[in-house]
């Protein structure tokens, strides 16, 4: 074995005792102020593993990868679910499909499913007093949040709940979740080095596989967006065109996000010089199956619940800030813009953004433009949920531009200073504002370095 294997090799146990430690003493959502400095360890780290993978031998780096990725995993499973409870709304919607409703039809709350409620889901004699603890109005004490609203999930994402419960142990409590969690994360390190090996880099799946935000958040919070998240891969592991098309709709059916990705599929569709019949044929290649998988995935909750399958995505948007009478979000931009120009601003980036792609993206590299356009409206809307840059992890993971993953880690910087009681523009804005600083630098020397090559 080479120096750098064993030093990789060392660096990964570490990054995996700091990630377990990070879950069974670092602290929850309830007791957050420790876990900054835990997290900080564990990119240190993580930074430091990726450095060292780079001039590791192919094969030796693959091994690698995909060990530490499993290993990782194992460390996420050894807690219960630290910093969110979103898990426990996907076991509530798994159990009230098997019993034949709706997910969209009633709240946890209604007393129409009060038979469904398992007691770990519901429990007495707390005083209803935990981090992971809500009360409804009705006296109802859960672990689900938002209790008294629909769920907000697209089809696909109800479906693998569906899916995680049939196959779930009495009793099993959150751990299904979470090893489905797992499932979900090492086959997404395991689709990227397919698609990387046949460009010699497979060290590149390390970006993904030992990234922090991973573990916690796809693993150990098991949050559904590592399902959209190996959609998407798969997605750009496939020739452009319908099976592209298809599997992109497929993670947009599981949360919305990764419809951010459509102009990457199309990178160059608006390129000079291109017949406008090729361009509409080669749109509809991937547009129209994408539709397609939305809509047939919809179909069935809509003839069971009509418009109710929207859920509680208005109610969602408006207590995020999203909408436009208030604007709580776009906290760099309202740095130095007036909040009612806030949103304007950021739709506008976005969509500049895919147009760039859209004209000037590299086809043969279309993650290139999906990342490009994913990060950019996380950075201009810098929401507070870590988690939503899981896609951008893996898209960092397929183009290799590593300046992009400083859009996670101020998601989860942001993300406990949240739960830590701090508010304010300031407070949202400096990581979110680091992080820019640190994609526009590293685009900056990559484009010296580029006219360099050229010179």
């Amino acid at each position: 074995m080479g120096v750098r294997t064993v030093i990789t090799a060392a660096l990964l146990a570490a990054l995996t005792a700091v990630t377990a430690a990070t879950l069974r003493v670092g602290g929850d959502l309830g007791a957050p102020g420790h876990l900054l400095i835990w997290y900080g360890v564990g990119w240190a780290l993580f930074a430091a593993a990726a450095w060292t993978v780079r001039k590791v031998p192919p094969r030796a780096a693959a091994a690698l990868v995909l060990i530490g990725g499993v290993a990782l995993s194992a460390a996420a499973l050894s807690a219960p679910p630290r910093t969110s409870d979103d898990m426990y709304r996907y076991a509530w919607d798994g159990r009230v499909q098997a019993a034949g409703i709706s997910p969209y039809a009633y709240p946890p709350a209604a007393p129409q499913l009060a038979r469904l409620r398992d007691p770990w889901l519901f429990p007495s004699g707390t005083g209803c007093q935990g981090w992971d603890l809500h009360q409804a109005p009705t006296g109802v004490c859960t672990h689900i949040n938002r209790p008294t609203v629909h769920t907000i999930y697209p089809p696909v994402a109800e479906g693998w709940y569906l899916g995680v419960h049939a196959v779930s142990p009495a009793g099993s409590r959150h751990k299904p979740f979470q090893i489905a969690g797992a499932v979900l994360a090492v086959a997404t390190t395991g689709a990227l080095l397919l698609v990387l090996r046949r460009r010699g880099d497979p060290w590149q799946a390390a970006l993904w596989a030992w990234c922090p935000a991973v573990p916690i958040g796809a693993v150990n919070d098991a949050h559904v967006d590592t399902l959209g998240v190996l959609f998407t891969v798969l997605a750009f592991g496939v020739g452009p065109g319908v099976r592209r098309g298809a599997l992109v709709g497929a993670g947009i059916a599981v949360k919305l996000l990764p419809g951010l990705v459509l102009p990457g599929a199309l990178s160059g569709l608006l390129a000079p010089g291109r017949r406008l019949r090729d361009r509409l044929a080669e749109a509809a290649r991937v547009l129209v199956p994408a539709v397609l998988v939305v809509a047939l995935a919809y179909l069935p909750y809509v003839l069971v619940s009509g418009t109710g399958v929207i859920g509680y995505l208005p109610g969602y948007l408006h207590e995020e800030g999203y909408d436009a009478g208030s604007v709580g979000r776009f906290a760099v931009l309202r740095l130095v813009l007036p909040d009612a120009w806030a949103g304007p601003v950021a739709i506008a980036a976005i969509a500049l953004a895919a147009l760039y792609v859209l004209r000037r993206g590299d086809p043969q590299r279309p993650w290139r433009g999906a990342l490009l356009v994913t990060g950019t409206a996380l950075l201009v809307t810098s929401p507070g949920y870590y988690w939503y840059a899981l896609l951008v992890v893996a898209l960092v993971a397929l183009d290799g531009r590593w300046e992009w993953l400083a859009v996670p880690a101020a998601g989860m910087v942001l993300y406990i200073e949240t739960a830590q009681g701090l508010r304010g523009i300031p407070v949202q804005a400096w990581p979110f504002g680091l992080a820019a600083v640190i994609v526009a630098t590293g685009a900056a020397v990559r484009l010296r370095a580029g006219r360099r090559g050229d010179a």
